[in-house]
């Protein structure tokens, strides 16, 4: 079953629904604007959610299903949570300080660090030819990110077509050759590592390490949230189960010096490896065939295992995103 875009229907969301929100919103202003690094555009909320600002008077009825959320005077989220998380359901009326102190007005939007793949409507420049020597560098750079790609890369990077550079804001650069994205570069990436565009790895899915996310994350990944431990240590998340217990399976030579490892997905979704911080991953999802996010783990496999919590990717770029909505003919 594909995976489906936002906007679509998806499956009930998990009981760490207000810690997702909270990672996504903390520190952000509300905005009627676009969403960007630092700002949430309002209409991206759940249809049940209440914006608590200082100086508002609110009742804590018991509504389980709807989310709070609290910011500060200087506009900012402080707090993100379900009434329902409160015992006994509160009957009072609950008075945030300075009642008689207006709310403070949202800030303006400010622009981000770093390319934001998640706005929806993503412009590059027209098409740019790179040397020879620079697709050289780009298709090592490749095969030694991504050494399962080897047996392919003549297919993925033919050797009498020409490399192309589209360049996008922010000084990040999408590669892409006879029409097809390969892979993209962030300038603020500690390392500029290329990450693979998601049609490549759709392309050839054994190819790329791989998490997988439990169904009640599926919709916070597809809206642009970062990913948080609980959808991947769930019932129905997947992290690697090292083989022989190592985690050091054996390597071919492949074309090119390059070693190719004997490692890949078990019937049930896991990864023969444990992966590092820093090292490029596919998010796979519950009950899907197709990946849903690539990205870069803050967090190793092994810590995500131990601590169950916290954030555990960052540079994210995922289905309908603008990334993946870009024309590159």
């Amino acid at each position: 079953m594909p995976l489906v875009v936002p906007g679509v229907t998806a499956d009930n969301v998990s009981a760490d629904e207000a810690q997702v929100w909270l990672s996504k919103l903390a520190g952000k202003t509300l905005t009627e604007g676009p969403s960007t690094e630092t700002t949430f555009c309002k209409t991206e909320l759940p249809q049940q959610t209440r914006v608590i600002e200082p100086g508002m008077m609110v009742t804590k009825d018991y509504q389980p299903d709807r989310l709070n959320v609290q910011v500060k005077e200087d506009g900012t989220v402080s707090h993100v949570y379900h009434v329902s998380s409160l015992s006994p359901p509160p009957k009072t009326l609950l008075h945030v300080a300075h009642a008689n102190k207006p709310p403070p007005p949202l800030k303006q939007p400010t622009n981000p660090s770093h390319l934001s793949l998640g706005q929806q409507s993503l412009h590059g420049s027209p098409k740019q030819k790179l040397k020879s020597s620079i697709q050289r560098s780009i298709r090592q750079s490749i095969l030694t990110t991504y050494p399962l790609l080897t047996p392919h890369i003549d297919e993925v990077l033919p050797k009498k077509h020409s490399l192309e550079q589209i360049k996008l804001p922010d000084r990040a650069a999408l590669f892409v050759i006879d029409g097809h994205p390969i892979v993209y570069q962030q300038d603020n990436n500690a390392n500029r590592v290329l990450l693979p565009h998601l049609r490549l790895v759709h392309r050839f899915p054994q190819c790329f390490p791989t998490v997988r996310i439990d169904r009640g994350a599926i919709r916070f990944v597809l809206s642009g949230a970062t990913l948080m431990a609980p959808g991947l240590t769930s019932k129905g998340g997947r992290l690697p189960i090292p083989e022989g217990g190592d985690g050091d399976g054996d390597e071919e030579e492949g074309e090119e010096g390059v070693k190719v490892p004997n490692e890949g997905p078990d019937e049930d979704g896991h990864w023969s490896r444990e992966l590092e911080k820093g090292e490029p991953v596919v998010i796979m999802a519950e009950g899907k065939e197709e990946a849903a996010a690539v990205g870069i783990l803050v967090m190793g496999t092994k810590d995500i295992k131990e601590k169950g919590k916290g954030p555990v990717m960052e540079e994210a770029h995922y289905l309908g995103d603008g990334l993946w909505g870009l024309s590159v003919e």
